[in-house]
């Protein structure tokens, strides 16, 4: 192998993409133009959901989710230890208490089991959540029916990050279609499925959480006369009727986003032929593989294996070692509960034991539409040689 990293992930930008943004650059529009609702519309119509709110970001995205759902000073909000930061700190933003469900080893992904147990408890507590946030580790749905039906005996909303996810399905639809949820989250950050450079997505069938959507991501600003305070000044004139931010998407990135679409499902096909050979090579071994279950398919934005030992520093020579052989080894993710910043928040080590040993034992290894045959024999036999 040559001296240069394989990157666990990378982003596949062809020349139509290049060409399809040198359009945009010699447009009219840059910023707020046609691109943006073309954008919201066609991954909307992919998903099967109604409406699509495009973003400058996943957090963003979750940000406005938690704001069109109500949640503020006080409220309790849920979701999985095992993610990136922000799906927790998207409901800090907004004055919420967060707390955490323990996830299910074989998936990486919310423990059912955990979440009705400590439904049970919170309900004899008093302090039941106002929303639940499920995370799509690594591109494979939750298992949203279960989780739905205990929102409809508990009484909370859910919100979907599927960061990960964009392009998989759950049940035989698409990851995004809001079937057993309020609104779904996806992210087009470069490494994951489709890229915009940077941006994201907020989906749902519900036309009022669309419309607050919309106003949080635009400084709570109108121009609809219906949502005025008193009529129109002129053709200039817009209010600001509730508090937002300058989240929306430009029509650069929107464009991008809107080709790299086109691709989606070779990407999805080609992560999942490329998850198949790491299937097939650990097969038999010692090394875990989070795969996924029958009633699923996994966008893989990440490929993940468990080691066979919990064991800080075996796992940290582990990942050393394949990093000085070239190979971009990561581990996704720390879990949130362990950060400094929410231990100062109450949380300790051994609040979520699972993700924890999770956390010890987890490796993601290369995963990209143009990851080699060569490069990935030669990733399987570097691990292989680990164990």
């Amino acid at each position: 192998m040559s001296s240069k990293m394989i990157p666990y992930g990378k982003q596949d930008i062809s020349q139509q993409d290049i060409d399809t943004v040198i359009q945009v650059l010699k447009s009219d529009w840059l910023t707020q133009g046609p691109q943006v609702p073309l954008f919201e519309q066609t991954l909307a119509t992919k998903c099967s959901v109604g409406y699509g709110i495009a973003v400058n970001s996943a957090t963003s995205a979750l940000h406005i989710a938690n704001l069109a759902l109500g949640v503020g000073k006080n409220d309790v909000v849920w979701t999985s230890p095992i993610t990136f930061v922000a799906t927790a700190n998207s409901a800090l933003y907004c004055g919420a208490n967060v707390d955490f469900v323990d996830i299910d080893l074989n998936s990486g992904n919310m423990s059912v089991k955990a979440l009705q147990e400590k439904l049970l408890w919170a309900k004899q507590h008093n302090c039941l959540p106002k929303v639940v946030i499920p995370v799509h580790l690594a591109g494979q749905s939750c298992d949203m029916e279960a989780i739905y039906a205990l929102s409809k005996e508990y009484d909370f909303s859910l919100i979907e990050d599927a960061s990960h996810a964009v392009g998989g399905e759950y049940q035989g639809m698409s990851v995004g279609c809001c079937q057993y949820s309020d609104i779904t989250i996806f992210s087009f950050h470069p490494v994951k499925i489709i890229t915009s450079a940077e941006g994201g997505m907020a989906l749902t069938n519900d036309a009022e959480l669309a419309k607050r959507m919309k106003l949080f991501r635009s400084h709570g600003i109108t121009s609809n006369n219906n949502e005025m305070t008193e009529p129109s000044h002129g053709p200039w004139y817009y209010q600001q009727i509730s508090l937002g931010f300058n989240y929306r998407m430009t029509d650069l990135q929107a464009a991008l986003g809107l080709s790299q679409l086109s691709r989606i499902d070779e990407f999805v096909d080609k992560r999942n032929a490329l998850a198949k050979v790491y299937d097939v090579a650990f097969s038999g071994s010692s090394i875990r593989v989070l795969s996924p279950v029958e009633n699923r398919i996994s966008a893989y934005h990440l490929y993940l294996i468990l080691l066979p030992d919990v064991n800080k520093e075996k796992h940290k020579q582990a990942i050393v070692t394949l990093r000085e052989q070239g190979i971009c080894a990561h581990v996704h993710y720390i879990p949130v509960h362990l950060q400094p910043y929410y231990q100062q928040l109450g949380f300790k080590a051994g609040d979520y034991p699972i993700a924890e040993q999770y956390y010890q034992r987890v490796i993601s290894l290369p995963l990209f539409p143009k990851l080699t045959l060569k490069e990935q024999l030669y990733i399987i036999e570097q691990v292989k040689n680990l164990i």
